[in-house]
């Protein structure tokens, strides 16, 4: 009875090792919690240009007013955001790169090129939801592979960006659109790429200008 006993207890105690062994494993290759997105802000947006162009911003690249560009006051520089106009509906990404506005009550201002094609330059201001959809880790992390793009659009309405994907296509064949998650918020965006300069992007660039489309070249 005695030794039988002492039988149980050892493969009791084998049974134990073997299951915080497995829970250790299971700790080991399980990944770390996705983080919570962030909130969209909702907000007035201005843009800022002329007496600003070619300056040093925030984050040490040269201003350039026709870039997809923004400059907030609390976001990390490098965050990549999905600016909506609330009172039209149109939608441009954008990178944060610079610091501003300094006007109370302002949410972000924006880039001439990215008011342009949100149809703010004319009133100046205009109500806007910011959409967090990159953070500058992963975005830099991703930067050394992707290259660059030319980007045409990005829109709230799949069907929008497949039009303009198949209208594209017809005449190039690395048009792509690609799906960006903010919370329970989707945007689509319209891309031709990618491309290993920027020479070759501009090129690109150039050749579809005509078409009237608000084309940029962007890096990720």
């Amino acid at each position: 009875m005695d030794r039988g006993g002492g039988g149980c207890r050892i493969l009791e105690r084998i049974a134990t090792w073997l299951a915080a062994g497995a829970l250790l494993s299971a700790c080991s290759t399980a990944r770390p919690p996705t983080p919570a997105p962030l909130s969209p802000r909702i907000g007035v947006a201005s843009w800022y240009g002329p007496g600003f162009d070619g300056r040093p911003t925030a984050s040490g690249e040269i201003y350039n007013q026709e870039d997809l560009t923004a400059a907030s006051a609390t976001l990390p520089l490098g965050t990549q955001v999905v600016v909506t106009n609330l009172d039209n509906g149109r939608s441009v990404e954008l990178r944060i790169n610079d610091r501003g506005p300094f006007v109370k009550g302002r949410e972000i201002d924006l880039s001439h090129r990215a008011a342009g094609i949100l149809g703010i330059v004319r009133p100046g201001t205009a109500r806007v939801r910011v959409d967090v959809v990159g953070v500058p880790s992963v975005r830099m992390a991703e930067a050394a592979t992707r290259g660059y793009f030319v980007q045409v659009g990005a829109f709230s309405q799949a069907a929008n960006a497949e039009r303009l994907r198949q209208r594209l296509a017809m005449n190039y064949p690395d048009v792509i659109v690609e799906e960006l998650g903010a919370g329970d918020q989707r945007f689509y965006r319209v891309r031709m790429g990618s491309f290993e300069t920027r020479d070759q992007a501009r090129q690109r660039a150039i050749q579809s200008a005509g078409l009237g489309l608000p084309i940029v070249v962007v890096r990720e």
